[in-house]
């Protein structure tokens, strides 16, 4: 009886010191994870983006009655800065993104919000939508990379649930509102999607040297070598010319 309390202590012991082990580990790792942070911005003036003919649907046309739709090819800030560029690392080996949130896509007022969302292999997202009118989502990827699907959301409907295998650009069509047009652009590793101003941060990135990839949907892609110190930020900043 003794020799078997013996043992449990002991084996207790150790379960408490590798958890402990496992839990320093993770605190280091996180400690050492740098980031990646820059701007990116459109070399001259933006172009000109049409407008959208809504007619097709009375509610999209009510949607937009103060607020006329726009194509989103190009959003540029008031200095300069390029919104929707996704910022990834080329050739990233190391784990997968974790998110902190699933991402969404939805179908707002006739238009995809966001109208480049970025995503990981494997990373789960949701389509949605907010409209009271009918939509057909389909995304329109290479069938030898990863397999596409096309599937109605009438109002009220729930969400899709969905995930891409491979890394690809995918262009995403409305059946219903021929002018609605958006991307998921689906990457390997951490990336970061520029905000109205241009800016982007990548985190969880382990000291190291890498290429990072900034794409944008008609100016096409430039790349940049950081290196990422421990604890530290490396910068990046990009400029596109517009096509």
């Amino acid at each position: 009886m003794t020799k078997r309390k013996n043992y449990a202590v002991v084996l207790s012991a150790v379960v408490l010191v590798c958890c402990g082990a496992l839990i320093l580990g993770q605190k280091v790792n996180a400690a050492g994870e740098g980031k990646i942070t820059g701007t990116v911005k459109l070399d001259g003036a933006a172009p000109h983006m049409k407008g959208i003919d809504m007619s097709k649907d009375p509610y999209c046309v009510k949607a937009h009655a103060s607020d006329p739709a726009h194509l989103e090819t190009y959003v540029v800030g008031a200095d300069g800065g390029l919104e929707n560029v996704v910022l990834y690392i080329e050739g990233w080996t190391g784990s997968a993104q974790v998110s902190t949130a699933v991402p969404v896509f939805n179908q707002k007022n006739c238009v995809y919000t966001p109208h480049v969302l970025a995503l990981d292999t494997g990373e789960a997202f949701k389509v949605t939508t907010s409209d009271q009118t009918a939509h057909n989502i389909h995304p329109l990827p290479n069938p030898m990379n990863n397999v596409g699907w096309n599937q109605s959301q009438p109002p009220g409907a729930p969400a899709i649930e969905k995930s891409w295998k491979n890394p690809e650009v995918i262009p995403v069509q409305c059946n219903i509102h021929p002018w609605m047009h958006g991307w998921f652009v689906v990457v390997k590793g951490p990336y970061a999607t520029t905000d109205a101003d241009g800016k982007y941060t990548i985190t969880g990135v382990p000291p190291g040297s890498y290429t990072v990839t900034a794409w944008q949907e008609q100016s096409g892609t430039q790349t940049q070598k950081v290196t990422v110190a421990a604890g530290a930020s490396a910068t990046a900043d990009f400029t596109f010319k517009a096509k």
